[in-house]
């Protein structure tokens, strides 16, 4: 039997674009009715598959009565539409993590998502082995360290504002050394890692980052060590750049298409 679940999706860049046509092109027993959020003039909405509904407000999109709205449209969407969706009571697929650096805004999502007896669900995004980490912070003594290296295009905006040329730049540079609630909290379009592992793991005080901007390297590169009473996981993914935005991983978009057949599945890893 063929099911139909309505999808709403925020965005239409990089990433909604791909989740839109992945999700359209889907040949299993789960079929998708989809609508598209995107502001009036945006750039990308003459772009819309015809099948697609498009909506230019929040009302819009709560009036068609989604089964869940993914965000796919930066950190200001999580703030914006997030707490809206969940009061009234539509799951809300977050990935840009990074939002969630912050606690106020926490509090918030999670306040939405119990008084609309929903959920807020977040991507794995461009890494793995969240299972193990959550399961590993909770035995005290745990330890997180998170390195992201990347190439220089995907940080020639950072480069520039510290007085540095991205084109004479032969050394790699290190551009962040703390935690992550700073890190996710400074670089908004590049460590939305750093947000997830801190919330899957020891929080965002107690994970440290360390970002790195490297000449030498074509791929976006991170490195994952979680030690404690459990043992040591040490995990090191080398991500293809998106074409379209060299700042995030091409496999993010997949793990949102991932993660809207893991909601709608029978089955599901946890």
């Amino acid at each position: 039997m063929n099911v139909k679940h309505r999808v709403a999706v925020i965005g239409f860049g990089s990433i909604g674009k791909t989740v839109v046509n992945e999700l359209l092109g889907t040949d299993s027993a789960t079929r998708f009715d989809l609508a598209v959020f995107q502001r009036e003039g945006s750039r990308s909405q003459i772009s819309l598959p015809a099948s697609v509904k498009r909506f230019i407000d929040l009302d819009g999109v709560l009036d068609w009565k989604p089964q869940l709205v993914v965000e796919a449209a930066g950190q200001v969407a999580v703030r914006q539409y997030a707490p809206i969706c969940l009061s009234a009571g539509i799951p809300f697929l977050i990935s840009s993590t990074g939002a969630l650096a912050s606690e106020e805004l926490r509090l918030r999502i999670e306040v939405a998502a119990r008084s609309g007896t929903s959920k807020a669900l977040i991507i794995s995004g461009a890494i793995g082995a969240l299972d193990y980490l959550s399961a590993a912070a909770r035995l005290p003594g745990t330890r997180v360290t998170y390195e992201s290296r990347k190439p220089i295009a995907a940080w020639r905006e950072e480069l520039r504002e510290l007085g540095l040329d991205p084109d004479a730049t032969d050394e790699p540079v290190i551009l962040f050394d703390g935690d992550a609630e700073t890190a996710a909290q400074r670089y908004p379009r590049n460590l939305n890692v750093a947000a997830t592992l801190a919330l899957a793991g020891v929080g965002m005080r107690d994970t440290a980052v360390r970002v790195v901007a490297d000449p030498g390297v074509d791929a976006n590169t991170h490195v994952i060590t979680v030690e404690g009473p459990s043992g040591t996981l040490h995990t090191r993914i080398v991500n293809a750049p998106s074409l379209d935005n060299p700042k995030t991983s091409a496999i993010v978009a997949f793990s949102v298409v991932n993660a809207i057949h893991q909601y709608f599945a029978p089955l599901q890893f946890t």
